[in-house]
């Protein structure tokens, strides 16, 4: 089924259905509970820029199980090389190449085509996991400057517990809780690219004062 629904780009809405289905059960299977919290609900027809801190494989699958509105990720090239998972997200996600300027400048236009689609985007602005011991590294300026740039609200989520979860670090995590904190919404109407670099700061200060409230903060 999710092989069919990824035939037509047309038919992306029905993927996303099926792939939030899909990430329950893996998160279910793997011995996670899920617990979300929102201060804002998202309107089902309007577009947004969801982001979130970075910090394990499982971070895709807590996306797509806390944020109703579909959305297509924003991502490393190299992510389509994992076996399974690489083959649905480079035929549904948005790929860049870091090292290619071509290929950064494309994100822009893909993006724009998807939000005219009605789709939301998201990207973990820290481009990568960071090291084990930071737990919140620095946000890079493509997920603001295109939220400006398309004047969609930024939705910052924080992700409490995927790491301690299920780390990167070989023979680590255990099964739990996994909570969400989905903030109240960051508008962009009126700001320019000239606002990037603050709408960053701000987006990144809420991720980290929620890290704060958790009480796992370490760096």
């Amino acid at each position: 089924m999710l092989v069919i629904s990824i035939l037509k780009e047309s038919w992306y809405p029905y993927f996303f259905k099926l792939a939030r289905i899909w990430a329950r059960l893996i998160l279910i299977g793997m011995g996670f509970k899920t617990k979300i919290e929102r201060d804002q609900t998202t309107d089902i027809n309007k577009s947004y820029m969801f982001t979130a801190n970075h910090t394990s494989m499982t971070d895709i699958m807590l996306m797509l199980v806390a944020v109703k509105n579909p959305f297509v990720f924003v991502g490393k090239a190299e992510l389509a090389k994992i076996p399974l998972l690489g083959f649905f997200y480079k035929r549904t996600s948005i790929l860049v190449d870091r090292s290619s300027a071509k290929s950064r400048q494309a994100v822009f236009l893909r993006a724009q085509k998807r939000l005219k689609q009605g789709l939301s985007i998201c990207i973990f602005p820290e481009g990568m996991v960071p090291e084990e011991d930071v737990d919140l590294a620095e946000f890079k300026d493509g997920a603001f400057r295109l939220a400006i740039n398309h004047q969609i609200p930024i939705v910052p989520l924080t992700f409490a517990d995927n790491k301690k979860r299920f780390s990167y670090t070989f023979f680590s995590g255990s099964p739990g809780k996994m909570r969400v904190k989905m903030h109240r919404f960051i508008d962009t109407k009126g700001l320019t690219t000239e606002d990037t670099k603050a709408l960053n700061k701000q987006t990144r200060t809420v991720i980290l004062n929620q890290l704060n409230t958790y009480g796992i903060l370490k760096k």
